[in-house]
């Protein structure tokens, strides 16, 4: 197969596991099977970054209302990584309930998570008006500008900003300043440092739904590429450093084996206990947001945060 005529999916994988240490790209973790186990892992009590995002529009949605619209008759919300809408569903019902005139613009990755999401929010809410899209929202960013008839309210919730590394995420904020104007609101998500483990019961629960998730990556590849990993050859490892606030996903090899990829015409030889490195989840301070908000031409409008301050939404709008 020529190069011009691959999928990302397949070159991303060829060069992740060519590379030393091998890695996968996080992205791909989200298809149809993924996307419902991720609904699992948020339905855990360990993991509370759900729980306290939810928190915080039940209980602070008057005030976000107030810093979305300010003193506009129509805005457009747009949710970069919608998912199934969950959380957003509370601000939706409370911004219709107070008669306010706004567009939803879900995109999400995943197709069925879209699919699954507009037609929920078509029988829950008849009367609001919905524009879904389907992509990687790093290539349908730049499409955001011609929303510029109204102020744009911008979503980016969950801690999905915690799966970038530091140079991903000043490179993401840097795209989404370019495509705003003065008076756009950005509104996002990030989960808070805390108890060391509290985290990792999150990130390592005792129900094996992050192993499924990270191993369901591995079966996708076995589907799509034709490949022949054996998914109970790997185990499923996190680490977490209170220092940086990162905490990282890796699949270990149990053994020495060898896992051919007829969709690359290749093989890949894999050393006992040898890593593949799958994802990040940053934890972040206050210090560290209004940094990265000031570096990348934002400034810190307000903060939102749960009871036990383990998760901030933060309202963001571009410097002067």
């Amino acid at each position: 197969m020529s190069e011009n005529r691959r999928s990302d999916f397949t070159i991303d994988t060829l060069n992740g596991l060519s590379s030393a240490p091998k890695y996968l790209s996080s992205k791909y973790l989200y298809d149809a099977n993924g996307s419902r186990i991720f609904q699992n892992i948020m339905d855990m009590p360990e993991y509370y970054l759900t729980d306290a995002e939810y928190e915080i529009f039940q209980q602070q949605k008057e005030q976000i209302l107030q810093e979305l619209f300010a003193r506009e008759n129509s805005i457009d919300l747009i949710e970069l990584g919608a998912g199934d809408g969950l959380k957003t569903k509370v601000l939706l019902s409370y911004f219709l309930n107070q008669k306010k005139a706004f567009k939803y613009i879900p995109i999400d990755i995943s197709k069925k998570a879209i699919q699954e999401l507009t037609a929920s929010l078509r029988e829950e809410f008849p009367h609001l008006e919905v524009e879904e899209q389907i992509g990687d929202y790093f290539k349908v960013i730049s499409d955001l500008s011609k929303y510029d008839r109204n102020r744009k309210a911008i979503l980016f919730l969950g801690s999905n900003i915690g799966n970038f590394n530091s140079e991903q995420a000043r490179d993401f904020f840097s795209h989404l300043g370019d495509v705003m104007e003065q008076n756009d609101r950005l509104f996002i998500g990030f989960d808070l440092k805390k108890d060391p483990n509290i985290i990792l019961r999150a990130y390592n629960d005792p129900h094996g739904h992050t192993r499924d998730f990270n191993i369901n990556l591995l079966l996708r590849i076995n589907q799509e590429l034709n490949a022949d990993f054996h998914l109970d050859r790997f185990i499923h490892y996190e680490s977490y450093n209170p220092v940086t606030g990162t905490a990282k996903s890796y699949l270990v090899s149990t053994r020495d084996q060898t896992v051919t990829i007829k969709g690359l015409d290749k093989s890949f030889h894999f050393d006992e206990w040898e890593a593949i490195y799958i994802e990040m989840s940053q934890k972040y301070d206050d210090e560290m947001i209004q940094n990265i908000a000031s570096d990348c031409g934002f400034h810190v409008i307000n903060n939102f945060y749960d009871s036990r301050k383990y998760f901030v939404n933060s309202v963001w709008k571009k410097q002067q």
